[in-house]
């Protein structure tokens, strides 16, 4: 082949599509793949080819049968798995789709150990990085004990989800025990949590090779986010202070623990009690503001596919500080329709010089695709749950 070729799934993604933008930049062929051709990401000027699989939720050995078919026809060079979409089956089946193509996530046993939020949480506990007061129950008997100990409001979330789908904060006992008995029958199991009154939002994004050694790192802080009471963040900015500082050395140490390789994002809150961080979770894939992180000068998705190329990279030692980047559609829009309703809040939704996840002038496409996604999409009641992280 005159170049290298790349397949992305989950195309429809604002993550997939800064990953499409960064390998189709740097001249390689990228193949974008969704259950559907209205898929953002697909219709970007740096994406090759287009390819509709079958879903891989809801016919996930047709989905795999369909990709080992398209791997054994096309030369690839890797497999970049983006949401929990595809992150899941792929990784169930990497002994079979290792032997046409590299796949861009860790071994499966180091993958567990950030997809399973309970697995991540013991591997902090015991390394001393702090977290907010966990218990792990096993039964709804266990559950009721914690119900009557634990202080309020508490958390209750699953194990295995992501966006903060699940994710229930409770007033009291009784409220405990019925956001389980919903949670569990939905997600399987959970942690429950003491509630940490936010004083801050950081996110730290690596790449660590296969040593677990840091190559790259950048470090947000969350302006705005939807929901409003912590979810996906819509507005963010590069930081550099103390508790940047201080967040990146725990979120370095954990994945040194775990035997990381690859990218993934460390979450903190600052705990407004006392000021100090408590790690929330950590998200073994490519995150939704990843666009930002190569605007402060770190291109993950390219250092990623030349340490799976080449065997490791070069440290990127440095990026800028105070860079910002939004994400309009639907993120935004939906923060200010259920923001307080104040002067200020509309005066800072009106700010569009900003750099977005999704608009471009430069290539356009991807706005067009969002638009057709959306009608297509418009009477989907899974889709609207999604996208209202309900």
């Amino acid at each position: 082949m005159s170049r290298g070729a790349v397949f992305v799934t989950d195309a429809q993604m604002r993550s997939s599509l800064a990953v499409i933008r960064s390998l189709g930049k740097q001249g390689l062929e990228v193949t974008a793949g969704e259950e559907t051709r209205c898929a953002t990401g697909a219709f970007s000027r740096y994406c090759s080819r287009r390819q509709v699989y079958p879903s891989p939720v809801r016919e996930e050995e047709k989905f795999v049968r369909h990709l080992l078919a398209l791997l054994k026809a096309k030369e690839y060079d890797a497999i970049f798995p983006v949401a929990d979409a595809c992150l899941k089956p792929i990784i169930d089946h990497e002994e079979e789709i290792s032997r046409y193509t590299r796949i861009a996530l860790p071994p499966r046993d180091v993958f567990m150990k950030g997809y399973d939020k309970g697995t991540t949480l013991r591997i902090a506990l015991e390394n001393a990085i702090p977290c907010p007061k966990t218990f792990f129950p096993e039964s709804a008997a266990e559950s009721a004990e914690i119900a009557g100990a634990i202080d309020y409001p508490a958390v209750v979330k699953p194990r295995v989800s992501s966006g903060r789908r699940g994710v229930r904060v409770c007033s009291g006992p009784d409220d405990l025990l019925r956001a389980y008995e919903a949670i569990v029958p939905a997600f399987g199991p959970v942690v429950i949590q003491e509630f940490i009154p936010g004083g801050g939002e950081l996110g730290v994004y690596t790449l660590t090779n296969g040593r677990s050694e840091p190559r790259a790192v950048t470090v947000q802080r969350r302006l705005r986010s939807y929901p409003v009471s912590g979810g996906a963040s819509t507005l963010r900015e590069t930081v550099k202070d103390e508790f940047a500082r201080e967040a990146a050395a725990l979120a370095l140490r954990l994945l040194k623990a775990m035997g990381w390789s690859g990218v993934a994002m460390v979450e903190f809150r600052i705990d407004a009690r006392d000021g100090t961080l408590k790690l929330m979770e950590v998200n073994p894939r490519f995150w939704g503001s990843l666009h930002l992180s190569i605007l402060s000068g770190v291109d993950f998705p390219y250092l990623l596919y030349r340490m799976i190329m080449d065997g490791d990279v070069e440290t990127v030692a440095d990026y800028r500080e105070g860079v910002r980047c939004r994400w309009l559609l639907p993120g935004d829009i939906l923060w200010y329709l259920s923001a307080p309703k104040t002067w200020q809040n509309f005066r800072e939704f009106l700010r569009f010089g900003t750099p977005d996840d999704i608009l471009s002038l430069h290539d356009p496409g991807p706005t067009m695709g969002f638009v057709l996604a959306t009608a297509r999409y418009a009477l989907d009641p899974e889709m609207w749950r999604f996208v209202l992280r309900r």
